[in-house]
């Protein structure tokens, strides 16, 4: 069984992380397209430019912008298809949401995959 893996993209490579995904909006600093090895990146799927602007300028703690995050996976039209895409490629391998953000315990691609998993859940 294959699983939703979520890493910092300046982490090192894993073979354990198959098919790896940069759900960030902007590409990361410092970091190549050679050495980043993504797979695909998911620019669309990111939080909005205003509210990655207003959580990093601290005018939203993690709660709220988990809550506003989330609203906006619900109402954007990529997120049905990108689920779909995530499920077919589970089912060959792990897939591994990659961020950029230096806090590994509240950022966007726990938000996202916690998303993902609830959708599944109710289906």
């Amino acid at each position: 069984m294959y699983i939703i893996k979520v890493k910092r993209i300046y982490e090192s490579i894993s073979e354990d992380d198959g098919y790896r995904i940069l759900v960030d909006r902007l590409w990361p600093r410092g970091m190549s397209k050679e050495k980043a090895q993504v797979d695909m990146w998911a620019k669309t799927i990111a939080p909005s430019t205003k509210l990655r602007k207003e959580y990093h300028q601290n005018t939203h703690n993690y709660e709220l912008f988990y809550k506003e995050y989330y609203k906006e996976l619900e109402n954007n039209t990529e997120s049905i298809k990108f689920k779909a895409f995530i499920n077919e490629k589970l089912s060959i391998s792990n897939v591994t949401l990659l961020y950029s953000a230096k806090n590994m315990e509240s950022n966007h691609a726990l938000i996202l995959k916690a998303f993902i998993e609830f959708i599944w859940s109710i289906i």
